[in-house]
Formats: structure tokens, sequence, C-alpha cells
């Protein structure tokens, strides 16, 4: 049963609806608004089928006309029909109005009245009884096996023969091996007997008796080649010299050998001296603007792309002559005639191809290709426009509109009212190994100190050897950069540590609970690299989120993946809803892309994690000095991505 079913152009204006089931009017708000917001407004059509709560929705886009049909119904049911009752709907509903639109345009939607209920019932009967007429699918009885066939006689078996069923399914199941050693055994005469023939034997030998032959012969080739092996044995003097295995163990039983930190210094600024070293090493740009997070940038030559789209063009009319070149050039003119599907195909499989090789997952690029066909199917195009200039320009314009999620992550703003709260602004760090996180917290910190922030860094990544010192050499460089005499005697940057083997939940929570008392503005919460298949340490990543409940939960990915981003993001979101006790879990709020200087234009990771997500890239790192952070500039982003 459909609870309802709507028609609505994409200015907003809702043409005809129906509701099936009791209650307000307003019940198909909701999800539709929700549908336009997620789905639409996003570009993110690839799936013509969205969940909200307990509906599910299907939709269907008329591009020529720009109306939207959206059905809805309980997401418990299986209905089998929606897709048919969609597309007759959408067929009778534009041939019956298809003048008034054509003549009158958006006076037409304005001030026209569609009476479409008597016709839409029709519609709704025919195809509930076309789901009716295909029945289901009758379990066949036993008489009808195969099995039934069988006589009682060709089930026993006898002593000494080999049924010729088994025979064949051997030989179907591709088992070469055992028919292999089943052959050569048969063949070999046993010693101290003659051999009458072939088929003989294979009629006197068991499967037992071959079986036992097969081990002589294996343990008999085996002593033979223990014999030459030990006729030459090779002096093995240096066995105790080798490496003592080292020890792994869990318990963490050699943490206090790697453990050089100490956990009385917490809070005393004498922990951490001033370090020497050259300051334009880690700053990098000395004429920059302090506190300011410069856009990403890239430049794009979209003249000498114009002019190798020119020269390509021309290559073919200067092989066939003046009038082959002329109707080769007009080819590719849609010409005042809506885009089909077969029209846009060509040119979608390559826009998919060079995606992928830029990086982009496969799903998500078959994804958003989909997307803008569906966007483009139906829609008249102007006289001198091309299908790849047009098709191209709507994949430009959805990536933008993916880069550019619904909400915008503004950190300083949010910092500022934790401060008229009076309390510390917390920020956790989480990612797989080796992705940057303590580096990019560093450049964080540095950037909030000179937004005139103080920062404590909590080093919870009490598993890894060495996180604590590279925080603690972090923590003296920008201190040595805002030294405690530039901010009125204040020290603008702490490490709060307790060493390794401690429960990462706790550590946090105390450093929250200290940052508070010491006055801190910001918590940047540094957490232990874990792949995202580890379930006990995606348990206890859960654990800390949902005991500290922190203000931004932050996910650092590396700009150098392609498919793996879409698994690592989909599995961190699912392991904590899973391991999360609340009854709204808390996921991942915003994304941290490093290494973003090291893979040229190849920027398909970008889009990967924000449409897996939708999400927004809050940072991307450049470079090894605390200066190199940026925020995301979408539309460099997408030229990157579309330079041939």
């Amino acid at each position: 049963m459909l609870d309802f079913f709507t028609i609505f152009s994409k200015g907003g204006l809702v043409l005809w609806c129906f509701q099936g089931v009791r209650g307000p009017a307003a019940a198909a708000t909701a999800p539709v608004n929700a549908l336009i917001r997620s789905v639409l407004l996003q570009e993110r059509g690839g799936n013509n089928s969205f969940t909200h709560e307990a509906l599910t929705l299907k939709y269907k886009l008329d591009n020529q006309f720009e109306l939207v049909f959206v059905v809805g119904f309980q997401k418990i049911l299986t209905l089998t029909y929606v897709d048919k009752l969609i597309d007759d709907v959408h067929k009778e509903f534009r041939d019956k109005y298809r003048n008034e639109f054509q003549q009158k345009g958006t006076l037409g939607l304005l001030n026209g009245t569609f009476d479409f209920k008597d016709d839409f019932l029709r519609l709704l009967r025919e195809a509930e009884e076309s789901s009716k007429v295909r029945a289901p699918t009758v379990m066949k009885t036993f008489e009808q096996s195969v099995k039934s066939q069988k006589t009682v006689k060709c089930m026993i078996e006898t002593r000494g023969e080999k049924p010729k069923e088994k025979v064949k399914t051997k030989k179907n199941k591709g088992s070469k091996k055992e028919g292999v050693e089943t052959v050569t055994a048969s063949n070999k005469a046993v010693p101290g007997e003659k051999q009458p023939s072939s088929a003989g034997d294979k009629e006197e030998l068991t499967k037992d008796e071959i079986l036992q032959k097969n081990r002589e012969e294996f343990f008999k080739r085996h002593m033979k080649a223990g014999e030459k092996s030990s006729k030459s044995p090779k002096p093995d003097t240096q066995k105790e010299k080798g490496k003592k295995p080292r020890v792994w163990d869990l318990g963490n039983s050699n943490a206090k050998v790697l453990d050089y930190s100490d956990s009385t210094t917490n809070g005393n600024s004498e922990a951490c001296p001033v370090e020497e070293f050259d300051p334009d090493v880690a700053l990098g740009d000395r004429n920059r603007e302090p506190g300011r997070l410069y856009d990403l940038e890239y430049e794009s030559d979209e003249e000498a792309e114009e002019e190798k789209v020119i020269q390509n063009t021309s290559k073919p009319s200067t092989k066939k002559g003046g009038l082959g070149g002329m109707f080769g050039m007009l080819k590719g003119l849609v010409g005042s005639k809506s885009l089909t599907r077969e029209d846009m195909d060509p040119v979608l499989e390559k826009m998919k191809d060079h995606l992928i090789a830029k990086n982009v997952a496969a799903e998500i690029a078959v994804q958003l290709c989909e997307s803008v066909a569906k966007k483009l199917e139906g829609k008249v195009m102007g006289t001198f426009t091309t299908v790849t200039s047009t098709v191209k320009q709507a994949l430009q314009e959805a990536l933008v509109q993916i880069l550019q999620p619904q909400r915008r992550v503004d950190v300083l703003r949010d910092v500022m009212d934790a401060q008229r709260h009076r309390r510390p602004y917390v920020v956790t760090f989480c990612g797989v190994n080796g992705v940057g996180k303590s580096t990019n917290l560093a450049k964080i910190s540095f950037w909030l100190i000179e937004n005139g922030f103080s920062v404590l860094i909590a080093a919870c990544d009490t598993f890894r050897a060495g996180a604590v010192e590279q925080l603690r050499t972090h923590t003296r460089r920008l201190n040595a950069l805002h030294p405690p005499e530039s901010h009125g005697g204040r020290t603008m940057v702490q490490l709060y540590e307790k060493g390794y083997g401690k429960d990462a939940a706790g550590i946090a929570m105390e450093a929250i609970s200290y940052a508070r008392n010491q006055g801190f503005d910001v918590v940047l919460v540094d957490t232990a690299g874990r792949m995202q298949d580890n379930a006990p340490l995606m348990t206890a990543l859960a654990k800390l989120i949902a005991v500290n409940a922190p203000d931004l939960v932050l996910f650092v990915g590396e700009a150098l993946v392609g498919n793996e981003a879409v698994d690592q993001l989909v599995k961190f979101n699912k392991a904590l809803a899973d391991h999360s006790m609340a009854q709204t879990p808390r996921l991942i709020d915003g994304i941290v892309l490093t290494k973003f200087d090291t893979i040229d234009d190849k920027v398909g990771a970008a889009i990967s994690m924000t449409y897996i997500t939708s999400k927004p890239i809050v940072f991307v790192g450049t470079g090894q000095t605390y200066c190199d952070l940026r925020s995301l500039n979408a539309k460099a982003v997408v030229a990157a991505l579309m330079k041939a």
C-alpha cells in the first residue's frame, strides 16, 4: 500500500498529490524535503531509491518539463509494481498536460489545475493486477525431482565397483589431482604379482587399497629425498648467532622500556623547554598573513584545453575534405532535440574512465555518471551545443555541489561559542595508520594559536612507540614559535600525557577536565591509528568518543587512496555506530585530507570521501611546515579533476 504519490516541479511547486493513508496532509512533506536536500540538491541521483526513517521513496525526473515524480511507501513492504507505476504515471501525466506545459510554460504550472486522481487510481489498479498475474514460483514436488526417478538398484554399491555417476561428478568438479593419482596407482602393478590388464586391475583394487598404495609411494619418495640430502649436509654453525625474536605482547609488558614520558610534568611549563631551531624551516612562507587559512589553489589552463579541443575537432576535417569535414563538425551537435541515453552513453563511458584514472573510487564514478544521465535525459538542448560539452558541464556542476556539503564546519566560530559557555572546545582525530594524524594535529594547533586560542594536546595514542615523544617535539617547537612572552606570559600550547599502556578514554577525560580547570580554549585529542577491520581497536575508539562527547570528530585520510577511501569511511562510521551504546551514535563530523601535495591532479579521493559521507573536508594538508594547511576550494579541485 502506498503512503503517498506526489508530482512537483523542480522549482518546488506541488502540482498534484495523492495520500494513501489517513493522517495530516503534511505527512509527505518531511520525507520529500529530505529527498530534495540529500539527493536532488546534492547531485546524488545515481540511485532512484531513498530511505527516510520508516519510508522508502522512489523518484523519477522529467528533465524536459522540469518535473519530479515521487512515491513513498513503508520500507518493510516489498512492492514489485512501484517501478512500473511510476513509469506509467510519468508517461500518462506528461502526455495529458504536454500542450499546457509547452504553450504556457511557467504560467501553466502556476495557474493550471491538474485533475489526475481518476487516471492515477486506474494506473494503480493496473499495476497491482499486473503484479498479481505473475504467480510466485512453486517448489517442485518429490515426484518431479530427478531423485524420484532413481531406482533402489542403482543406489546399491558393490565392493570393488565404481559407480559411473560418481566418476562423472569428479570430472565435473575438476579434481584432476585425485584422478591422476588413481590412474597411476591402477596402472602400476603390485610387486610380486602379475599384471594381467589395466581393466582387471581397476576392478580388483578398491578405494582403500589405492589410498594405501599412494601412501606407500609417497613415503618411499620422501625417504629417497632424505637420503640424498643426508649425503651432503651443510654445516649449521651460525644458527645461534641469529636474531632473537621480538616479543610483541598485547599486554604491553615492554611498555616501561619504551616509555620515555614523564607523567608528573602535565601542566608544568618547564616540561616543554624552549627549543632552538630555524623558524624558516617550520614556517615556510614568512610573507603570509598570520592566522589566515588560505584556500587550496590550482592553476587551470582553460585556454590551452580549448585550443586542444579545436585542434582535435579540426583533424578529421582535413582528411575528409570540405563537405565531409563540415558534416563531421555538425555531427556532434544536438540541434534542439531532447537528449537520449544512447546519445550520452559513449560520453559518459569516457567520463567514467577519466574519473577512475583521477583516483575516484570506481563505484562512486559509476554513480556520478548515472546521476548526470538522469539529470540530462530528456532535456532539450540548444542548436549549437555538443553532447560532450553538455555532459561535461553537468558533471562539473555535480562535482562542485558534492564538494560543498549541506553543513559547513566553522571551527573558529564554534571555539568562540564554547568560550562564551566557559568550556573547552574538544576535537578528536581518528584514522588508519600512517596518514599523518599527529603532524596535521600540530598544524591545526599552530593555526589556532595564531588566531589567539590556547591549545591543550591530549596524547591518547598509548600504543605506538614514539607517539608521545613526537607530540612533545611539536609542543616544544610551537612554544618556540609562540613563546609566552608574546602572549602576556601565557603558555599557548601544552601537552597532557600519561605515558604508554593506559586507557585512552580515561586520558582524554582527564585532559578535558584539566583544560576546563586551567582555562584552555581548545583540546585536541590524538588517537592511535587503527585499521577499519580491527574490532577491538574500533570498540576502544567508539568508547573514547561516547565517554567524552567531543564537539568535533575528524577523520584523517590521505589523498593517495582510491577505492580504499570508501571502505575506510564506511567501516569507521559503521564501527562507531555498532560499538556505541547511545541511541543516536556519534559519527564522523568532518574530514582532514592529508598529503595533498603528492598527488598532482589525481584529486579523486576528495570526491570519494565527501560523496560517501556527505561530510565536509575541513582542512587540507599540503606540505611539511606548520603553515601548510589549507581550506578546500571546490572549484580548484574540480578543475584539476576535469583536466585531460
